[in-house]
Formats: C-alpha cells, structure tokens, sequence
C-alpha cells in the first residue's frame, strides 16, 4: 500500500510558509525582547520609596546601640538624639557594604578600615565624607525612605555627636 503524498509543488509552498510564519515569529520575538531592553521596568523597592516600619514602632525599638538593616532600601535605619536617619549602606570610599558593628556602635568597612558614627559621620579611614544619606518621610505613621534621592555625607571633620567606641572594633 502506497502512502499518498502532496505533490511536489504543494510540498514546497506549505514549506516555503512554515519558513515565512517561523521568520514572523523569530522577529516579533526580537521586537519584544528589543523593547524591553529600552524600556525595562522600574523595579520595585530601591530607587523609590521604601517602607522600613511604623514610626512608633522604630522610636521604641531603635535606642543607643540598635540599628535596623532595610533590604529592600539598602539602607541601615539609626536613631540619634531623637531624630531617625537613613544611611546608605555602601561605604562612600571604594563601595564596600559596611556593617554595623554591634560591639564598637559605629559603622566599620571590613575593606579598608573607614568608620562611621551612628549618624554616618566619617571617624577614621580613607572614606572621603561621611556615609550617604536618604531622605525620612513620615505618612500616615510609617516612615518611608526615598532610595532614589542620595544626599552626600557630611565631609570630613564634621562630628556633631561625640560617640566614643563602645567595646572593641570588629574590624
């Protein structure tokens, strides 16, 4: 029993179709993703507003020695006389996330030894100024940082709170 097959010129113009609707479909697929290259989408969290709590709530939490880490803002939440602050959590000399050190109370770069006070003051180390610093605003009870406007630290020498270490430096 022989198979029925198409003719050939049939053959070729359903081949020559399925190759022009493959090309379509290859270069709607090149203009989707062209588009999105130009224009991706504005991620959620760092670069806009962030919430990092309710303000009664980070008031009574954040005391002498605490301070909050925000993931989503990237940015280390601090509470110095009364007054909440935002600092960036890379180090302003070479990048480097500088951590908290719970045991000294300052911000200490484990790259290059720069150290900061609790407000980002610049205390020692090649860091040129101070830790960033985002802008607080409080509505409706919760404070949200705004990521996407970086105020520079104050410069070297400013101290406006004299902060001693409390115990031993982590780094």
């Amino acid at each position: 029993m022989a198979r029925e097959s198409l003719p050939d010129p049939e053959r070729r113009k359903v081949l020559r179709n399925l190759w022009k609707a493959g090309a379509v479909i290859l270069a709607l697929e090149a203009g989707w993703t062209s588009y999105d290259f130009v224009r991706p989408r504005r991620a959620a969290g760092f670069g806009e507003m962030v919430d990092v709590g309710a303000e009664k709530d980070l008031m009574e939490t954040l005391g002498d020695r605490r301070v909050l880490y925000s993931l989503a803002g990237r940015c280390y939440v601090t509470k110095v006389e009364g007054k909440l602050y935002a600092l960036y959590q890379k180090c302003p000399h070479l990048g480097c996330k500088v951590p908290f050190c719970e045991s000294s109370g300052w911000f200490e770069c484990p790259c290059h030894g720069s150290r900061f006070n609790r407000k980002g003051e610049w205390l020692a180390g090649p860091a040129p100024k101070g830790m960033w610093r985002f802008p607080l605003e409080v509505r409706d009870g919760r404070v949200l940082v705004d990521t996407g406007k970086p105020i520079d630290g104050p410069p070297q020498g400013v101290r406006t709170v004299d902060q001693p270490p409390l115990g031993p430096h982590c780094s």
